[in-house]
């Protein structure tokens, strides 16, 4: 069979041809026809329905894959946001906390907004799980979590840093912001005793600010705020 010249026309050529007509056209008006066997390099004889079939055929696997690959994206999102959550409480765990301490710090050292660091530690975690159980400290975690996230702006971040420790990032806050709002949420904390099952019991917390600065890296700051944390637990006891 006697093939035209038309089969051998680069597939880029002629769709960019087609694209160009249709550009030109009047405004308003219908978009023409474009030539199938043109688009696809094929003359109509050759454009069979054995082909079209096959083309057909080929279009459904194409849209069948890209579900597929859609379908893969969304379960590797969600995959990845399980890899960022505490295994208990709905924050952040520390891996996922420490890197957005390392944004909020990028950021804050390229536009000079203050940003802060506050280090929680719950009083007397201890007892709670020797004297109820497990169960009912993580009873407890759960709270303090909640009440963190209830007490806090969209723009924060919280954290369990592991055990009984929390971190909070306040952005736009320097130490003296950021020390007004630790007062406040461990007010929240306190707010209420814990309640599992026919038990109730107190919580107290202690916290260490340090505020969010260029030079130090996200676990030195970790580890500052934490120092804080102990320095003000030791002078309430002494005191």
């Amino acid at each position: 069979m006697k093939v035209t010249g038309a089969r051998y026309e680069p597939f880029q050529a002629i769709r960019k041809r087609a694209l160009a007509e249709a550009g030109a056209r009047a405004p308003g008006a219908a978009a023409p026809k474009v030539d199938s066997a043109a688009f696809l390099g094929l003359t109509e004889a050759e454009l069979t329905p054995a082909v079209r079939a096959a083309i057909q055929t080929l279009l459904s696997e194409v849209d069948g894959l890209r579900g597929e690959v859609e379908r893969l994206k969304a379960r590797l999102a969600e995959v990845e946001g399980l890899a960022d959550r505490d295994t208990l409480t709905p924050l952040l765990n520390r891996r996922a906390f420490l890197r957005e301490l390392s944004r909020v710090r990028g950021f804050s050292q390229r536009y000079g907004a203050p940003a802060s660091l506050v280090f929680f530690d719950l009083d007397g975690f201890k007892r709670v799980n020797d004297r109820f159980g497990h169960a009912a400290g993580d009873a407890a975690l759960k709270a303090v979590a909640e009440r963190l996230m209830a007490n806090v702006r969209e723009s924060d971040v919280v954290g369990r840093l592991g055990g009984d420790e929390f971190g909070v990032i306040l952005v736009q806050a320097d130490h003296a912001v950021a020390e007004a709002k630790a007062h406040a949420l461990v007010r929240a904390i306190e707010s209420a005793p814990l309640e599992f099952g026919e038990w109730t019991a107190p919580i107290h917390a202690s916290f260490g600010v340090r505020e969010i600065t260029a030079e130090a890296e996200p676990e030195i700051l970790l580890a500052e705020a934490d120092a804080a944390m102990f320095a003000r637990k030791r002078q309430r006891r002494a005191g």
